[in-house]
């Protein structure tokens, strides 16, 4: 690898802005600082006029394979990732076959050592019968353990209750749950078939997976985590009642916490009559009122990171009505997009952003070395253009599925070139480097 040298970069990093150059050396930052002298053979960039970030970290992706690969891969799934500026990736279990045990969990990571562009970590899921398997894991081997305490296909519903508690008292991993309760979930779905048959409007979405739903099941997830001092992250948060659950202050030092998704940040209940099944997800986008308490407790820091749950599915899927089309977005290209025209629209500061896609989830999953631009850490870095926009058209979308909620948005920034361990996997459009990403490394206590 030939060194890099980043010039001029107006670098946003552990809640300041500084104008300074980067070093990038055998995969790693050697010096932050201004002016600095490059060894002969550096290659350089003039970064005049555009942000340097850490790249982002997504705790919550959906790459579909092994299983479903019609919808999308690793190796498609990540390259759209790259040119979004994520850089590492944690993967979900619910997949053909379920991610469910050491041989599953490692034939992820061989897929993924020989195609995924991002580095990457994958959750080990939860059923009602492989509680011997989660306690036996080899913890390096895994970010967390994902429970659907929810609706999900397949066998992954947990809704064994001595399951439960078996597993928040004997895992020492952190758990990621989904939390929407299935009962609550189905009796709404009979009132609305009853009411409406099959023909029943997208809008109707958020009062079907409803807030009562979301508050049964984060209360449940919360009451088993304080009782058993377990380590629980609650993902995709949508509702106002839910951050009752969580306190603010530093991440570091809390035992529960919340995550909140670009979308669920970005869109509200008025935009189903327009997009339909283009932003069906679960849990769904709720009420205005949702919406703006979710903006609000990521200020407060009552909810420590910002994720996509990137879902892809095809467009003759999607083109499906409300109770057969599945539930879920494309999101990875265009989540630091939609973080920036939020920081634009003064909803956040691209300070507060950076440590919630980057910061936070290397501090909460004890990643190595990565997360943040300090010397000697891995090279992980977005460059982002303060002042080119990004008009979303669907001849560049890098997702297998070929589409995006945001057909025609204009985006008010553009992601200009994604370093992953100092590679330059992504420039202007193009991928230079198809070196893979590597596994993330966590630091157990």
């Amino acid at each position: 690898m030939k060194n890099t040298l980043l010039r001029n970069a107006t670098l946003i990093n552990e809640g300041k802005s500084r104008e300074c150059d980067v070093l990038i050396k055998a995969g790693r930052i050697e010096t932050i600082g201004p002016h600095i002298i490059a060894p002969d053979g550096t290659k350089e960039f003039d970064l005049t006029g555009d942000y340097l970030l850490p790249g982002m970290i997504d705790d919550q992706v959906h790459f579909r394979e092994p299983g479903m690969e019609h919808k999308g891969t690793i190796a498609t799934e990540s390259k759209a990732a790259v040119a979004g500026g994520i850089t590492s990736y944690m993967e979900m279990p619910n997949c053909n076959p379920l991610t469910i045990n050491t041989r599953t969990l490692l034939n992820k990571h061989e897929r993924a050592a020989a195609g995924s562009h991002a580095n990457y970590a994958f959750y080990l899921g939860a059923t009602n019968n492989n509680l011997e398997d989660i306690k036996s894991i080899d913890q390096a081997i895994t970010c967390g353990v994902k429970i659907f305490m929810g609706a999900s296909t397949g066998d992954m519903l947990v809704d064994d209750r001595d399951t439960l508690e078996a597993i928040f008292a004997s895992t020492p991993l952190l758990i990621a749950t989904h939390c929407e309760d299935t009962p609550t979930i189905l009796k709404n779905e009979a009132l609305w078939k009853e009411r409406f048959g099959e023909d029943i409007a997208f809008r109707e979405h958020p009062k079907i997976r409803s807030e009562e739903a979301c508050f049964l099941s984060s209360s449940l997830a919360v009451d088993l985590a304080r009782r058993h001092g377990s380590r629980l992250h609650i993902l995709h948060l949508t509702t106002e009642k839910e951050m009752q659950h969580f306190s603010s202050g530093d991440a570091s030092e809390k035992r529960i916490t919340a995550e909140a998704c670009v979308h669920h940040l970005f869109f509200n209940e008025t935009q189903y009559d327009d997009l339909g099944a283009d932003i069906k997800c679960n849990p769904a986008i709720k009420k205005v009122s949702d919406q703006l308490a979710l903006r609000a407790a990521i200020n407060a820091n009552l909810i420590d990171v910002i994720a996509t749950d990137h879902a892809p599915h095809t467009l003759s899927e999607k083109a499906r009505g409300y109770t057969t089309a599945p539930a879920g977005l494309p999101l990875v290209q265009h989540a630091l997009l939609m973080m920036m025209d939020l920081v634009n629209d003064g909803v956040f500061t691209i300070e507060k952003v950076v440590e919630k896609t980057a910061h936070t989830p290397a501090v909460l999953f004890n990643v190595k070395e990565r997360g943040f631009v300090r010397e000697g850490y891995w090279a992980d870095l977005v460059v982002m253009s303060k002042n080119q926009k990004t008009v979303v058209d669907e001849s560049e979308i890098y997702s297998k599925c070929g589409w995006s909620p945001f057909h025609g948005h204009t985006f008010s920034s553009r992601v200009l070139q994604t370093f992953v361990n100092g590679r330059l996997k992504y420039d202007r459009g193009a991928f230079p480097d198809d070196t893979p990403g590597v596994a993330l490394e966590f630091i157990r206590h």
